[in-house]
């Protein structure tokens, strides 16, 4: 078991070398295009929906995204590290507590629904937007600092021109 689980991780990085993988679960709202091949041409198409299953691991791995097109229920299965998927992109998370989503088939419209998942920032992200806030603040802080200067340097001209007239004024 060991040798065809090596096996399978050097295919599996061979493959993976040129494509960006992004992480989804069951739940998740996804985009996936699909190169086809019609005659000697090839196009990307896009299917939007529900991933309500993920099965396998290794390079066998498949998902199931589901989604409703004209009133009827749609579903597909891709293997994830198939040569015809272009990409994968998130659309947005599901707060789901299944693996498996299949009950999703016997329901419609609000019932259907997937609540969001909020994702909380941490790591990098998170240093990043303080450090991104600070600098806001700062630049914010400047401003106010630079207009208040104007308003002193318009003030002290002012001033420096009623004594400049008043002194003529007085001849």
């Amino acid at each position: 078991m060991n040798r065809i689980e090596e096996i399978e991780k050097k295919h599996l990085e061979q493959i993976s070398k040129g494509k960006k993988t992004t992480e989804f679960f069951p739940g998740d709202t996804i985009r996936v295009n699909v190169r086809i091949v019609e005659g000697k041409r090839q196009r990307v198409q896009a299917f939007e929906g529900v991933c309500i299953a993920k099965k396998g691991g290794g390079i066998n791995a498949s998902f199931t995204v589901r989604k409703v097109s004209f009133g009827e229920g749609v579903e597909r299965v891709f293997q994830l590290y198939s040569p015809n998927l272009d990409s994968i992109e998130l659309i947005r998370s599901g707060k789901v507590r299944r693996a498996k989503l299949y009950y999703l088939r016997d329901r419609s419209g609000k019932s259907a629904r997937i609540n969001e998942k909020i994702k909380k920032k941490l790591g990098i992200d998170a240093v990043q937007e303080e450090k991104i806030q600070e600098e806001q603040t700062i630049e914010a802080a400047n401003e106010v600092a630079t207009s208040q200067n104007d308003q002193i340097n318009k003030e002290d001209s002012k001033k420096e021109e009623q004594q400049d007239t008043k002194p003529e004024e007085k001849k």
